[in-house]
């Protein structure tokens, strides 16, 4: 194990080593404009990093700088989303914190009034391979996907990615993601943490990290999400009983009563979005001639959400239409190789060949282990979730048995309250009123407050 890790970090220097630091490499990947975008006054560059040069693989990111008047001074932030196979681009850039809108057509952008590049650079990376326009030159790849590798390879390419970029060296920097996230961003950082400690004046400055309604532990999220459906009147007394009665919740597999119960209690919900329960779904066009497929699709995607007034709960169909668009593949240097199958909002050659065996059951010894490493942690949960909602998230976080410094308080956005918050010894817990399972993008306003105070690690409002 110990000659695997040597070996691992070898390689990384050799990343570090032959990767150009020339100003002519990260110009190249310079955007000069999207097409349909509005004027900006920050920079943005895209392009591909390579991980791994015997088997051909490539990760694709984008890069948008603060749009402060110093986004020198302002942090380097690094989101990911889940899926497994979901694009951070799709998601996190285009829907969630992003500087942009993508408009109906597919045409368009518009600005992102709440967009987290006011307070961070903000850099979208799609991992792993076979995730939107990151590829692999070997198709088997796509079946030995795994936690243990999408770490390894996203630290290469930071490494890698700031050998480009050396402005972004000894910066601070931070890591943010979402539901399956909830694994990729604390393995990140247990590796850059490895990295860091095995060598001197390390080029990475991690500081912390966040993650939105996360997979933490797969019992307790189990258990919080059958809690969360019958408290929130997803599901009868009934089914309810008839789960706790034929599932164990501490099983590697649930048994053949435990599916047909939850498959039963399933029909309670109604045609409803899960990711977010008191919001409208997003209803295919009355033409769709594959209805099977694309209410699949809906059901996988990490996605669905939508506000009142600016929600709309289709927009990664327009993200689709758009990152589709060759004019907006050259703008960002995407797809070069002309990969044999069209961008999507999240990946079926991933997750149908979903064979994580590495996927820890918990990522708790993790949390435990970067506490003590002293770095900044919050989690935080949108309370209308019901895939991996809040009552999962607080069994979890319950299982640290973390000394409360902060007790529980409502915190506020604007006039109103924007949510809940306890501060433990080493951790912060947020909820999100009224967000579903992609907080930035029912609640933006809410969202951005919750992003100024985790860089300035400060407790949330507790005044408006």
């Amino acid at each position: 194990m110990a000659r695997t890790h040597l070996l691992f970090l070898l390689f990384v220097l050799l990343s570090l080593a032959t990767s150009s630091t020339s100003t002519k490499e990260q110009e190249e990947d310079r955007i000069k404009a999207l097409p349909g975008q509005p004027k900006v006054g920050f920079s943005q560059f895209s392009g591909y990093v390579t991980v791994n040069e015997s088997h051909g693989r490539s990760l694709f990111y984008w890069l948008t700088e603060s749009s402060s008047h110093s986004p020198h001074t302002k942090p380097l932030l690094l989101w990911l989303n889940g899926g497994p196979g979901c694009s951070s681009i799709a998601y996190g850039a285009s829907e969630e914190i992003g500087p942009f809108r993508i408009s109906k057509t597919g045409c368009n952008l518009y600005l992102n009034n709440f967009s987290w590049n006011t307070e961070a650079n903000l850099l979208f990376l799609e991992s792993p391979v076979g995730v939107g326009f990151s590829y692999t030159n070997t198709s088997s790849d796509f079946e030995e996907s795994g936690d243990e590798r999408t770490a390894q390879e996203n630290l290469i390419f930071l490494i890698s990615w700031m050998s480009r970029f050396p402005q972004y060296r000894y910066r601070d920097f931070y890591i943010v993601g979402e539901s399956y996230a909830g694994h990729y961003v604390p393995q990140l950082a247990q590796k850059i943490h490895e990295y860091n400690n095995a060598y001197k004046n390390p080029v990475i400055n991690l500081k912390g990290f966040m993650v939105g309604n996360p997979e933490m532990d797969k019992n307790n999220d189990r258990l919080g999400t059958i809690t969360y459906w019958w408290s929130h009147a997803m599901i009868s007394d009934a089914s309810y009983n008839r789960i706790l009665k034929n599932c164990d919740f501490t099983a590697d597999r649930f048994s053949k009563e435990c599916d047909s119960a939850i498959y039963v209690a399933a029909a309670d919900f109604g045609d409803i979005d899960q990711y977010s329960i008191y919001t409208p779904k997003c209803v295919p066009p009355q033409d769709q001639t594959n209805q099977t497929k694309f209410e699949q699709m809906m059901q996988m995607h990490t996605t669905k959400r939508f506000l009142e007034d600016q929600y709309d709960p289709c927009t990664e169909n327009y993200a689709e239409i758009y990152y589709n668009r060759p004019e907006v593949q050259r703008a960002m240097h995407a797809n070069h190789t002309a990969i044999p199958y069209k961008w999507t909002a999240c990946s079926d050659s991933v997750f149908n060949n979903w064979n994580w065996r590495d996927s820890d059951n918990s990522m708790l010894p993790i949390y435990k282990e970067l506490i003590a490493a002293g770095l900044r942690i919050w989690v935080y949960s949108g309370d209308t979730d019901s895939v991996i909602p809040v009552t999962a998230t607080r069994y979890s976080l319950g299982k640290l048995n973390l000394r409360v410094k902060t007790r529980w308080y409502p915190w506020y956005s604007g006039n109103q309250v924007g949510g809940r918050t306890e501060v433990y010894e080493g951790l912060t817990f947020v909820t999100v009123r009224g967000a579903g399972h992609e907080v930035p993008f029912f609640q933006p306003q809410s969202a951005l407050i919750l992003l100024r105070s985790f860089l300035a690690g400060n407790e949330l409002s507790r005044s408006y």
